[in-house]
Order: structure tokens, then sequence, then C-alpha cells
């Protein structure tokens, strides 16, 4: 058995109860270290952890698929939801075992944020940068979206300086693609952990740093928050 599950936006109390189970009867858990950081809390004593990283993931991954054809449970983790920003991964994964394989959905941080800020997923387009791969398809279908007057949330490219494209960086780019500077734009750091958002206009987001775990919400002029004031939520231990 090998299944890739989506291990939620950082907080043990986000993920799925089936994925829960299928950590803690796994034989092999494999992700990213920060991934398996998550989820350490549930793999069982006996397990072997395989982390991994950008550079080693295709060298890891074969490991992982050896273990799977030698009959062990292996289970794979990614961060949030695996098709929201994962999907590149599960193809790495697919690639490494020579077969589709099962997938459990999770939480992501897309679905936290529209929470947190009141949008409607009916009105709002997903995007995420954070892929390889040419990235100016993505940069026009985002200025389309919100010229057609939808919401957007965003999920930058935090990697190396010759491809890092973060809030400051989408900002910019929509300006120069005449996209009006008064658009409502909140940026969120360490959803579910350490939280902090800040909220302000397009055209102050390119003055501003963020950190790499950041998620943007760009929202359509037609649709400005309501009054009601949000419920504020503890912060993860």
């Amino acid at each position: 058995m090998i299944v890739c599950i989506g291990a939620g936006p950082g907080d043990l109390g986000y993920l799925p109860q089936r994925s829960a189970e299928l950590i803690q009867q796994a034989e092999v858990v494999a992700g990213f270290d920060a991934v398996v950081k998550v989820v350490q809390p549930l793999i069982p004593a006996g397990a072997d952890v395989v982390r991994m990283n950008y550079r080693d993931q295709t060298d890891k991954l074969a490991q992982v698929a050896a273990a799977h054809h030698a009959g062990r449970r292996c289970v794979v983790v990614f961060m949030g939801d695996i098709h929201f920003s994962g999907f590149q991964y599960l193809e790495r994964v697919e690639r490494a075992c020579g077969h589709r394989v099962e997938a459990v959905p999770g939480i992501s941080s897309a679905q936290i944020l529209a929470s947190r800020a009141r949008v409607c997923f009916d009105e709002t387009t997903f995007i995420t940068f954070h892929r390889r791969g040419d990235l100016e398809p993505f940069k026009r279908h985002l200025v389309n979206v919100l010229n057609d007057r939808r919401n957007a949330i965003v999920i930058p490219c935090p990697w190396d300086a010759a491809r890092s494209f973060m809030p400051r960086h989408i900002a910019a780019y929509l300006l120069a693609q005449g996209v009006a500077a008064a658009h409502p734009v909140e940026v969120w750091e360490n959803l579910t952990g350490d939280e902090a958002g800040w909220r302000g206009e397009l055209g102050e987001c390119v003055d501003r740093d963020f950190s790499d775990m950041s998620i943007m919400l760009i929202r359509s002029l037609l649709d400005m928050p309501s009054q009601i004031e949000p419920v504020a939520l503890e912060p993860a231990l």
C-alpha cells in the first residue's frame, strides 16, 4: 500500500481522521521535513521516516517506492491539500512507483484563509505560484481573474532569488499590468500557527516583505469586507 495524504495547514487539529489513521498504521512515513514534523506525534515508534528536500526528493521517493513494492505500508505526507498546491509532487510519487496511487485530501491554507477573510469560493479563484516551470501563464491568469472582478487567493513562490514571486513581486507585476492599486489585499503568515495578518491595498503591498509561509488574498473591488468583526481565534500551540 502507498497513500498520499494532505496533512493540513500545519496544525494537527485540522488533520482529517482518515489521514491520522493511515499515518498510525504506516510502516514508512515520508515527506518534506516541515510536513513530517507536523505529523510526528502520530508516527508509530517502529516506522521508518524518510525526510526529503527539493534537491534529494527524486532519490528519496525511489527509496519509498522500493519499500512499497516490497509490500510495506507507505504514507507520503503533503502540506495542506494535495490538489491545491501539491499536484506536481503527487506526479513525482507516481513516477517513482510506476502507477497511480491513492490520494486522501486535506484542508488547505486557502480554505483556512477563505474562512478567516469571509470570502466565498464560488466568487474566488485559487492560483498557486508554488510550482516548477514557467510561471507566466499563471501570472496572466491572475490578471484576467482580477479584471473579471473575482477575488483571488494566491500562494506565492518563495524559492531562490531568480524565481521568487512573493507578495511584493505579485503586487508590482499586477500594477505594471494596469490592475488598480486600490484592490484590498490581505497577506497571512503561518496560518493556524503563530499567525499574523496584514491588510492594506495592492499599491501598499509592493513595499512589504513577508515570510515564505505566506498566502495572499486579493479582493475584487466589488467584494469589500463586511463590517462584522472576525472572531479572534487562539493560535495553535
